[in-house]
């Protein structure tokens, strides 16, 4: 089973895939980009795994002035809602029932989304991290479960894929974390744990006032190669993955890891210059990922 309750076909319509493909194509280029190069048949499935996780995510990240209680009360319908669509009931939110019938359709588990949804909760009232590994325990429901997920769409359910797909899943939040410093910390959070801010000198003022010190210099520098080395170990995977999945996960991972340089190509200023991909990268390496694809 995948939800609690009784298991009844839930009927998604083309419109709310669309709905789906629409959100991705607006928050997550880089996602989008590579998802075109997944097999027709799949890509619907992929654009409505990612609107689920975008929805609740935008709402931590944009609350629009709602409170942190009426955020927890969003998420707590969005489960119950999440239910209803899983037990063939129905939902209002397309998002939802697009969502619903591509969980049952690939038997991902109730426990993926139950931890995805639990990592948004705990963003409304957790804003430090004391350790990396404290910062992993997040990531596996914020991104992890992402990783798991797509293992499901793609129907590979070996117990020794998952720590490559895991591993993904966290170079891709760290690259978030790294990009959006700046940001993060107007909302109240800091991500990168205290305990490497303590080991660089860092303090969070300097964040706050946005100073490219040396010891900030030299902390970004550890993230971000920490960070690629994520990215090698969940590539060890892709080669494990059936072949027609192969060349756009490569793509979307090398997609992401191109922001990282975009942060040391902007003297690694993360709290006045975002950093992009543009379109012209975004073709190259697209190429150059179908020239080395296996």
């Amino acid at each position: 089973m995948v939800g609690k309750g009784r298991a009844i076909e839930v009927t998604a319509t083309a419109a709310d895939y669309r709905y789906c493909a629409a959100l991705q194509r607006r928050f997550g280029k880089s996602y989008y980009f590579a998802t075109r190069f997944f097999p027709a048949e799949l890509r619907p499935h992929v654009h409505a795994l990612y609107a689920f996780v975008r929805v609740p995510d935008q709402w931590v990240d944009e609350p629009g002035g709602a409170s942190k209680e009426e955020i927890q009360r969003r998420i707590d319908r969005y489960e119950a809602d999440l239910q209803c669509a899983l037990e063939g009931e129905g939902a209002e939110s397309p998002v939802l029932r697009a969502f619903a019938q591509t969980a049952r359709q690939f038997a991902i588990p109730w426990r993926y989304m139950a931890d995805f949804l639990e990592a948004m909760r705990r963003d409304l009232h957790c804003t430090r991290y004391r350790t990396y590994a404290e910062l992993e325990g997040y990531m596996w429901g914020s991104a992890g479960v992402v990783g798991a997920m797509m293992l499901c769409l793609f129907r590979c359910h070996h117990e020794h894929l998952l720590p490559y797909a895991v591993r993904m899943g966290e170079a891709m939040q760290m690259t978030n974390f790294l990009r959006d410093v700046g940001e993060d910390w107007r909302r109240g959070r800091v991500y990168l744990p205290q305990e490497d801010l303590q080991r660089f000198g860092v303090s969070e003022e300097d964040i706050a006032q946005g100073r490219l010190t040396d010891p900030m210099l030299q902390l970004l520098r550890f993230e971000i190669e920490r960070t690629r080395a994520l990215y090698r170990e969940a590539e060890v995977g892709i080669a494990l993955l059936p072949r027609e999945f192969r060349y756009p996960v490569l793509l979307g991972s090398r997609l992401y890891a191109q922001i990282l340089r975009r942060i040391e190509g902007n003297g690694y200023d993360v709290f006045r210059q975002r950093a992009r991909t543009s379109t012209l990268e975004k073709v190259w390496l697209a190429w150059r990922c179908w020239r080395h694809r296996r």
